[in-house]
């Protein structure tokens, strides 16, 4: 049997994050379990590659018919290998709102407030602007600003700018709230995924092993203590040992699926998959959020924006073989290249709505094919208030989790979303984006709230943040406490998205390397 001081499951953001703090200096033998592979190939590295991860480095799960979305079966990809869905992402930096953390303190997340989050954040971030009372100038993840934004995304921010919405060059500094183009998680222009950021420079170690392709099927606990961890790599089963703890970062999917496949969650639930029952926790797989995003989309005569045309198809062969040589040109990408954050809400405490502008047309999560050139401009609700669930299958972990977002459940989130894509038209509406003569691909009546809100229950969909489903809190019901361990069995700890007791108002990437950087500290200081 194998032996390690610790056992990391997952080497997505927040495993990373933490893997790799534990491990550097050499005083902790450290294991991480990733079921997916390296994730080291040019496809991930390559930022404007980023569809084609969607297809293949990826769970592609699907959501339970979702009653808000009449009735529609919601895609939720998920990265898988090293790195996450940070090696899949858009690569957007963006931390969430000073509110969003302070409001976790207000709920009882002691210690989790802005002014106490902020120092982890910036600890993290390598920003090539430099560090600041806001950024990080030394850490391992490389924040850059984008070197080849398409003339449609600097269109966009100026269109809101002409409607008096302000231009906002740092959305992770004073005020979150405006437009303007994103920073991404990129270096020299490639994608700086958690991986490259936290693991990759210590391969090689002697006292950190990486097992990739290996599947975790069940926590082992003994007397009240998780000890290890069962894993099937291919045909072989084996279970390795944790003398001082495990780290569950399998994400808000997949770390509630494990806690339950090990007896930990809700009992009946637990019973009906003949799971023998180790705790009564009915907390885990509960309380998921989402961020549901609504894309608008136009068709342009210009070939500005990356399309799909004999003129756009040589245009992008030309920028592949740029970008291997000199790794510049447009497939630097994001494609999320610019957005903003407003309050569309008079009640709101902060902006309630994330604009990510897209120089493409894109449609079911660029699963459909759309000839021509155009782009797509994506609402999203950033505290919504409908909560879902995420719930066995079975028992085998092989199995993919059920997942019940539960979107637009609540009242008040279409009521958000209505108004976030009607600003969405009116900046489409304004000069200069509208010098392009876009014609809108799904017109509908803006001012019939009926006919709006249909139009949103049939194209909405997620934006890829699940968080929630293992909350913090300091209440006795809450999976994990303020320290990020789980409460009633020892030896084992959280660290990603499925902690936040609350969805943070942005991506939420960078607040899960926080998470990670967290833990980590947690651990090695008390």
């Amino acid at each position: 049997m194998q032996e390690f001081d610790y056992i990391v499951i997952g080497g997505g953001s927040g495993g990373s994050a933490v893997a790799g703090r534990l491990a550097v200096g050499g005083k902790h033998r450290v294991c991480v379990l990733e079921a997916g592979g390296r994730n080291n190939n040019v496809l991930v590295k390559t930022p404007g590659f980023m569809p084609f991860l969607l297809k293949n480095t990826n769970y592609r799960y699907d959501t339970v018919p979702q009653k808000g979305l009449n009735g529609r079966i919601g895609y939720q990809p998920r990265g898988k290998g090293l790195g996450g869905s940070s090696a899949i992402n858009a690569m957007v930096y963006i931390r969430g709102n000073r509110w969003d953390y302070d409001n976790w303190a207000a709920m009882g997340c002691d210690g989790w407030g802005y002014d106490d989050v902020l120092p982890y954040f910036k600890k993290s971030e390598s920003n090539e602007r430099g560090g600041d009372d806001f950024h990080g100038g030394g850490g391992p993840l490389f924040v850059s600003d984008q070197t080849a934004v398409n003339p449609t995304s600097h269109a966009f921010v100026s269109s809101a700018e002409s409607l008096q919405l302000r231009n906002n060059s740092d959305f992770n500094g004073a005020a979150q709230e405006g437009f303007g183009v994103y920073q991404v998680t990129q270096r020299k222009g490639e994608r700086w995924s958690a991986a490259r950021a936290y693991i990759e420079p210590l391969r090689g170690s002697d006292n950190l092993a990486i097992m990739t392709g290996t599947l975790v099927e069940k926590l082992v606990i003994e007397n009240g203590r998780v000890t290890g961890v069962a894993i099937r790599r291919g045909r072989k089963r084996e279970t390795i040992k944790a003398t001082a703890g495990v780290i569950l970062s399998a994400g808000a999917f997949n770390s509630p699926q494990i806690m339950m496949a090990s007896g930990i969650g809700p009992a009946a639930h637990l019973r009906d998959h003949g799971i023998d029952v180790v705790q009564d926790k009915p907390a885990v797989g509960s309380n998921l959020q989402d961020h549901i995003d609504y894309v608008s989309s136009w068709q342009t005569e210009s070939k500005d924006p990356i399309g799909d045309s004999l003129a756009g198809t040589a245009r992008m062969a030309k920028a592949i073989i740029e970008h291997r040589r000199k790794r510049t040109g447009i497939m630097t990408t994001p494609y999320a290249e610019a957005g903003g954050f407003w309050q569309v809400m008079p009640d709101a405490p902060a902006p309630d709505v994330q604009w990510h502008f897209v120089p493409a047309m894109l449609e079911d999560h660029g699963r459909e094919k759309v000839k021509g050139h155009g782009f797509s401009l994506h609402a999203c609700v950033l505290r919504p208030e409908s909560r879902g669930t995420v719930r066995l299958n079975s028992a085998d972990t092989r199995d993919a989790p059920r997942l019940d977002p539960n979107f637009l459940d609540d009242e008040r989130d279409i009521a958000v979303m209505r108004a976030g894509v009607r600003l969405s038209h009116r900046i489409a509406e304004a000069s200069p984006l509208a010098d392009y003569a876009p014609q809108d691909r799904h017109p509908v009546d803006l001012q019939d709230d009926a006919a709006l809100d249909e139009m949103i229950r049939n194209r909405a969909d997620t934006v890829y943040h699940p968080v929630g489903t293992c909350r913090m809190g300091s209440d006795s019901d809450s999976v994990v406490d303020t320290k990020l361990r789980v409460r009633g069995v020892d030896g084992l700890w959280i660290a990603d998205a499925s902690v936040m007791p609350k969805i943070v108002s942005g991506n939420t990437n960078a607040p899960s390397i926080m998470i990670g950087e967290r833990c980590a500290d947690f651990i090695l200081n008390g």
